[in-house]
């Protein structure tokens, strides 16, 4: 059943399902990672990206011809549930709904500390639950209103992000660029391999476009392509801006690296710059996620595994209202409350195994639409490399990750069975 057949409407086209990728990738993070690049591999930094952006093309290749078979709303939840049934569907969709969730209140707190250092009368607790509060008000109302309202604030968003991030990248290049000098030496491996889950997980968060298929345009095209085109242009622009803080930057070790790179170019004018940028980068990340995760929910509602409240459509904004103004509350009280942190180390994690999940998937899906089990050469290899590429991952995480995974395990199981007791 398609999206518009449940009472969603087809608004999001090929670019807005681009933006949902780029903006679910590029949040907080492109504001450290340069500073940390440069401090660990200094001049090598920048040809890092071409290589790392290598490996998650290879990661999103077979997860884009996983969305190529679909065009109803759930993403992730829709492709486990029917390879591998209610259940394992439920626990993919409960997983990614806890990493997304979590990185929304983190993210509205960042949002909040950035606010609070420009207008120096929001700083305090006060403040800061103000700033929260509204801002999590105003993106519920955004997403509530239509998809073509949230996808337009999307774009804003974007374009108020990555302007000023390139033209300051380009002009760091004009002024310092001839200061640049080719790498002599190569890193050490460990080091590399030290490096690698922050500069990975600098390119995950793609995966929420797949989610509201059911409400853009030709999806089984669009969202591919979306997902292969902004992993690409992505990594150019990460090299762009790795390049340019390599040339400008004097040492590895400001706090707030972008920042100081905005300070060197442009001094005070630079810093409320790049302030703002970031401001709007997270905006963009929040507006992203609150747009897509909702219709986590509301397809696990469709599928039985959650009460059909939550599978609500608005009559008047063909919007999934319910399933938005629950998302919207549950990241307000953990980002007041703090007590996001503790699922934090879930997040990273969550989306590995939901990534390999989806791999396996691949074969199951084949068969049932009658064709042989294993793709063409080209994709099996990208999907065993992609498959190794997270396992690896996941080996590095720690303990208390894999502890919160089997907990939360746990707790999708029992719900999974309470909502298996109810009358249908």
């Amino acid at each position: 059943m398609t999206g518009a057949g449940l009472g969603l409407q087809r608004r999001i086209g090929p670019i807005g399902a681009a933006l949902l990728a780029f903006n679910g990738v590029v949040g907080a993070g492109i504001f450290v990672l340069p500073g940390l690049v440069y401090r660990d591999f200094g001049d090598f930094g920048p040809l890092l990206f071409p290589l790392f952006g290598l490996a998650m093309l290879l990661v999103v290749a077979p997860l884009a011809a996983v969305a190529s078979r679909f065009d109803s709303t759930g993403g992730p939840v829709a492709y486990v549930d029917k390879a591998f049934g209610a259940f394992a569907g439920f626990q993919a969709g409960w997983l990614f709904y806890i990493a997304k969730l979590t990185a929304m209140a983190a993210n509205v707190t960042v949002f909040a500390a950035y606010t609070a250092g420009l207008v120096p009368a929001l700083q305090g607790p006060a403040g800061r639950a103000l700033i929260i509060t509204t801002v999590i008000a105003v993106l519920i109302l955004a997403n509530v209103a239509g998809v073509r309202r949230a996808i337009s604030l999307l774009t804003l968003f974007s374009i108020l992000k990555a302007a000023p991030l390139i033209l300051f990248a380009i002009a760091g290049l004009w002024l310092y660029g001839p200061a640049l000098q080719m790498p002599t030496n190569l890193p050490a491996f460990s080091t590399v391999e030290a490096s690698a889950l922050i500069i990975l997980y600098a390119f995950v968060g793609f995966e929420g476009a797949m989610v509201p298929a059911g409400e853009t345009v030709n999806p089984r095209r669009s969202i591919p392509r979306g997902l292969v085109g902004t992993i690409a242009a992505t990594t150019c622009f990460y090299l762009l801006i790795q390049l340019a803080y390599t040339a400008v930057a004097s040492d590895g070790t400001a706090e707030a690296p972008m920042i100081a790179f905005g300070a060197t170019l442009a001094g005070g004018a630079g810093i409320v710059v790049m302030s703002l940028t970031a401001l709007a980068s997270l905006a963009g990340n929040l507006n992203g996620n609150m747009l897509t995760t909702p219709r986590i929910t509301f397809a696990m509602a469709q599928q039985g595994t959650l009460p059909g409240w939550f599978g609500t459509v608005s009559a008047r904004f063909a919007t999934p209202a319910n399933s938005i103004l629950v998302f919207g509350l549950a990241a307000l009280a953990l980002a007041l409350s703090g007590s996001f942190v503790w699922l934090a180390v879930l997040g990273t994690l969550a989306r590995l195994i939901l990534f390999v999940l989806i791999y396996a998937a691949l074969p199951r899906l084949r068969q049932q639409d009658g064709l042989r089990a294993l793709p063409s050469l080209p994709m099996l290899m990208a999907t065993l490399l992609a498959t190794a590429i997270c396992v690896w991952a996941m080996s590095q995480s720690k303990a208390d990750a894999w502890a919160m995974l089997a907990g939360a395990f746990t707790i999708g199981t029992f719900l999974f069975m309470v909502a298996r007791m109810r009358p249908r």
